[in-house]
């Protein structure tokens, strides 16, 4: 019997991540695949999730969001970026990015659309473009640099554009846009009438100086652009599912009339603590970064030292390497070959890609783990180059 799955739905099957965590149980090796840190957030964001379930907060919350998180949401773009937001009518908490992603894009798109996106791309972008019946058309960020390509991004808008998706600080690439690209991006948007959806998960974990721009505080473009985050990956709670998105009040609205029919609500006692975490002082933004950049740093140096070649990210949880010096001719294959190699697992970068070709023989490796493994997947790697 076929498959009863709709066909746009057919080319997703089971994620390359469950693949690679599966792989790396199965061999004992360990798991630089999947982003998730293995260490918990601030004390006082975790003590706060347990003081909300003792006082009871553990039934549905309210649809939009709990109050003093959309508050603290909107104060935070405030105090970061200079965002001014109404909390009760242009902030919406999700269940994590990937519902805000799914909710703004099924909201404001349908068949004939056309949603411009970057390669690689987070892969829930091409399924959640595909679930709406619209159409992805990409513009490819090439190794090492990941520069933005003027013409290539040029020719990805049509009159069809209806939004244009964008990851800064990129995964899984840990490019930081620019503001030059940025701007590009929003004449293009608004030369085409275009919404641009920007996915900001990252926007704190920033290193070397880098500074991350929303796109929301450039010139004409907060009346445009929706703005996504999270706390999973800012205080290392990527389990608790909390995100939210911001912007324009009709588009919040649509955004929230197709949430309201996906999870409806979701993470109650743990809202009022990530309120709490967003306004935590600067120095806990800062350490969060700081220990990231000495984790990329000892990553990346055992990357090259294993012969790989590596392009050092401005931000996020990863490192892309090319293993083609080590003679590598097919990144899927060699990450699977990875763990027999060196104990380690890796995730192919093709699997982010239309165009394949584009990321052949390149693996992604995820640093946000305690020193103690990334330093044992060190002398792991360092067998690499010998076999």
């Amino acid at each position: 019997m076929s498959s009863p799955l709709i066909s746009r739905m057919q080319p997703f099957g089971t994620t390359i991540f469950a693949e690679m965590s599966a792989l790396a149980t199965r061999t004992g090796s360990i798991n630089l695949g999947q982003g998730f840190p293995d260490t918990d957030g601030p004390r006082a964001m975790l003590d706060a999730a347990k003081a909300a379930i003792d006082g009871g907060r553990n039934q549905y919350p309210p649809g939009p969001g709990v109050p003093e998180l959309l508050a603290a949401v909107a104060a935070h773009q405030d105090r970061f970026y200079g965002l001014r937001l109404d909390p009760a009518s242009e902030v919406l908490v999700t269940a994590g990015a990937t519902e805000a992603i799914a909710s703004v894009v099924l909201a404001l798109c349908e068949p004939g659309d056309e949603v411009v996106t970057f390669e690689p791309y987070y892969d829930s972008y091409a399924a959640t473009i595909a679930l709406a019946g619209a159409t992805r058309r990409t513009s490819v960020l090439r190794f090492p640099d990941f520069a933005v390509d003027d013409a290539s991004l040029r020719a990805a808008f049509s009159s069809r554009t209806r939004l244009v998706l964008l990851n800064t600080p990129h995964n899984p690439t840990g490019k930081v846009f620019t503001r030059a690209e940025l701007e590009l991006v929003a004449s293009l948007a608004r030369e085409h009438d275009a919404w641009v959806v920007t996915d900001e998960v990252y926007e704190h974990l920033v290193f070397d100086g880098a500074q991350h721009v929303p796109m929301a505080t450039l010139p004409g473009m907060s009346d445009r652009t929706i703005t996504i985050s999270s706390a999973g990956k800012t205080f290392s709670a990527t389990g608790w599912k909390v995100g939210w998105l911001a912007g324009p009040a009709e588009a919040v609205t649509a955004a929230r009339t197709v949430k309201q029919f996906l999870t409806y609500v979701a993470s109650g006692p743990f809202q009022p603590a990530v309120a709490l975490a967003l306004g935590l002082g600067d120095e806990v933004y800062a350490a969060l970064a700081q220990s990231l950049q000495g984790k990329r740093d000892l990553l990346c140096s055992a990357l090259e030292e294993a012969g790989l070649r590596v392009s050092r990210p401005a931000g996020t949880y990863f490192v892309i390497a090319d293993a083609a010096p080590l003679g590598a001719t097919d990144g899927l294959e060699f990450a699977r070959r990875l763990p027999e190699l060196a104990g380690v697992v890796g995730v192919p970068v093709s699997v982010f890609h239309d165009d394949a070709e584009a990321a052949r023989t390149l693996i992604r490796f995820a640093f946000c783990k305690k020193d103690e493994v990334l330093v044992e997947a060190s002398r792991r790697l360092a067998a690499v180059r010998a076999r």
